[in-house]
């Protein structure tokens, strides 16, 4: 099936991922709002939510989930794995999906380290922005994605690549003056205009 024509459930991240993930309109999804590490209840899924890869799960599709979740940390109730994804690899909430180059990712509940040297911002784990960068993670996320559609060709699945451009780097911004974080500035490289604008380019 190719769908072409859709609207986003929410204006922010956390409730349109929610509308996704259970069917649920805004009026009666339980994430309503980015929450952030004040309240992550607020923008956590609960047990007994019904996700479509819970269906397909349920119904012998193989699932996974390859780069940003933002429905519940590691530990609670929202996890990636108790809602349906047989496989998870990528980060759980907003603010680590800030940077792009950070030094950890999950790999179902394990805590995989990555080469990137990261400085911390803020209370969240995985928030900061990087000083070294070798790995970029939506590179790692499509070979993820490429690993597990060859693991799955054989039978049927659900992938949900879920990928973590366009967000900029508001901790990086905040350190540095420039949160667009991208791999290089391409043909804007020569440009005369300031590197946010470089990074921004389509």
């Amino acid at each position: 099936m190719r769908f072409t024509q859709f609207y986003a459930g929410s204006t922010v991240c956390a409730p349109s991922r929610s509308v996704l993930m259970t069917g649920r309109h805004m009026g009666h999804t339980r994430v309503r709002g980015n929450a952030g590490a004040g309240n992550y209840a607020a923008q956590t899924l609960a047990a007994g939510d019904v996700t479509v890869t819970r269906v397909l799960q349920e119904a012998g599709y193989a699932t996974a989930l390859i780069g940003k979740w933002g429905l519940g940390e590691m530990g609670s109730e929202g996890e990636p794995n108790r809602h349906g994804f047989d496989e998870f690899y990528g980060v759980v909430n907003q603010t680590h999906a800030h940077n792009h180059y950070p030094d950890f990712v999950w790999r179902n509940r394990e805590k995989i380290a990555l080469p990137n040297v990261v400085t911390p911002v803020g209370t969240v784990p995985g928030a900061g922005y990087a000083t070294r960068r070798e790995q970029y993670a939506n590179d790692l996320f499509f070979d993820e994605a490429r690993a597990f559609i060859n693991r799955s060709r054989d039978r049927p699945f659900f992938l949900f690549l879920s990928l973590t451009v366009p967000h900029a780097n508001n901790e990086r911004a905040r350190a540095l003056g420039d949160g667009q974080e991208v791999p290089d500035y391409g043909p804007y490289a020569s440009k005369d205009w300031a590197d946010p604008l470089k990074a921004r380019q389509p």
